[in-house]
């Protein structure tokens, strides 16, 4: 029996259209830009966004009347409308943990906001059966002024517990968050990860029907994060119901049975967890390896160098994009543009799998390697032993310069390549065990 049914969902945001904080302030704002006025509680400097937008709107109608611009009507109103969400419908049943998928801007959030009642959909329809306790950011809910004891009992009561049941449960909270010694320190005081300890640790055990987590499991250490994946393992097998957002493929396939894709605010898939992730990465997580190196704008670093081209080569040096089993040794090429004269660079690559496990780690500063960038073009080359090779998959590069502590350039999935079957070990069989590299072997009986 579903407990969350959507239908049609969505949610859309107007730009540069904001409240002034008071009712009062608002009507004021709205009566300005009635008459064409400025808003009156704008700071000295400041543009009213829609005021500047209706201008040039009106502008463009004088310089062509008769044009485009003129046949588009309302159109241009619509340009200043931003869809979150757009026509989505799913249903999520008792105790299924549903895995939410999808690239930054995809949505995620927007849809557990409107699951969470903190904020309203623009149209479409929702229905929830259970009480919803919701981890959407970092102390949610939590007042900065109380101690960590007054705000598991606040918070205990925003999710509509009694506070006989938040005392029953409260040592049990506490020691999963780890924060006894501060639990009568106000929380401002406390650092994001025990912020977000606690915070979880309330959320998953007051008994909610459903458990909404967004993600801010990436705030904590992997210890923790270890444990609210198995706390929130728990809460599925004891027949409630989670909705997981993560960036962390290896973490929604371990917890989740099925996963949503949410691409640009619509639902692309609803498929078992496992297809779903495949589906994602292949048309949404690796969009930058489509992109040239030299045109990424999501790099980071200094730019003092940068890398131009990455390329895939065999033991003959031949650039490929498959890599047989029995392949041999295996090269990485980094072309690298620099800026001016830098001494003593070195170079890191990282390696993941399609669930963003990195397998490999590859850095040029263990092995002394710290070469000179000249201006101008350079190449650099990292070669792998034929020892090993990875299994078969689909694998991308994250690759950064340094000098010293400062980053120079980095980029994430700068380049892919796919390990195909082949005979590693020479006699025809494949090894067991879902492994995630093969190495040489010899073995010996005495």
């Amino acid at each position: 029996m579903p407990v969350i049914s959507v239908e049609n969902l969505s949610k859309s945001y107007r730009l540069g259209q904001i409240n002034t904080g008071t009712f009062s302030r608002d009507l004021e704002a709205w009566w300005a830009r009635l008459r064409g006025r400025p808003n009156p509680h704008l700071r000295i400097g400041e543009t009213d966004p829609l005021l500047t937008a209706r201008s040039a709107k009106s502008a463009k109608e004088e310089l062509n009347p008769g044009g485009l611009s003129g046949l588009r009507g309302s159109n241009s109103e619509e340009d200043d409308i931003v869809w979150a969400l757009k026509d989505v419908s799913f249903t999520v049943e008792q105790g299924e943990v549903l895995g939410i998928i999808g690239r930054n801007g995809a949505g995620k959030s927007t849809l557990l906001k409107i699951l969470s009642r903190v904020t309203a959909p623009t149209s479409g329809r929702i229905r929830v059966k259970g009480r919803v306790a919701s981890l959407l950011e970092v102390g949610t809910g939590f007042h900065p002024e109380l101690t960590g004891r007054e705000n598991v009992y606040l918070n205990g009561a925003i999710l509509g517990m009694t506070r006989q049941e938040v005392t029953r449960k409260f040592d049990e909270i506490v020691d999963f968050a780890g924060v006894e010694k501060f639990i009568d320190t106000p929380v401002k005081r406390y650092s994001s990860g025990m912020y977000v300890r606690l915070a979880f640790a309330v959320a998953a055990h007051l008994d909610p029907e459903i458990l909404v987590v967004d993600e801010v499991l990436a705030v904590g250490d992997a210890e923790f994060q270890k444990k609210c994946l198995g706390k929130m393992g728990e809460v599925a097998q004891g027949g409630r119901t989670v909705l997981f957002v993560s960036h962390n493929m290896a973490a929604v396939s371990a917890l989740c049975k099925n996963g949503v894709v949410l691409q640009d605010g619509k639902l692309a898939v609803f498929y078992p967890v496992n297809d779903a992730i495949n589906y994602y990465i292949k048309h949404g997580a690796n969009l930058a390896l489509r992109v040239s190196p030299k045109e990424r704008r999501d790099r980071q670093g200094n730019g003092a160098a940068r890398i131009s081209d990455v390329k895939v080569l065999n033991s003959t040096n031949e650039i490929i994009s498959q890599v047989p089993l029995d392949n041999g040794a295996l090269s990485f090429q980094i072309d690298v543009e620099g800026k001016e004269t830098i001494r003593s660079a070195w170079v890191a690559i990282g390696v993941y799998d399609t669930l963003n496990r990195c397998i490999l780690w590859l850095d040029s500063q263990a092995l002394n390697f710290e070469p000179t960038i000249k201006e101008g073009n350079n190449h650099i080359t990292c070669t792998i032993s034929s020892d090993f090779t990875f299994t078969k998959g689909t694998y991308s590069l994250n690759i950064a310069i340094f000098q010293g502590k400062d980053m120079l350039d980095y980029l994430p999935s700068v380049t892919s390549f796919d390990v195909i079957d082949g005979d590693f070990y020479g006699t025809g069989k494949i090894s067991g065990g879902n492994p995630a590299v093969y190495v040489k072997q010899e073995w010996k009986k005495w």
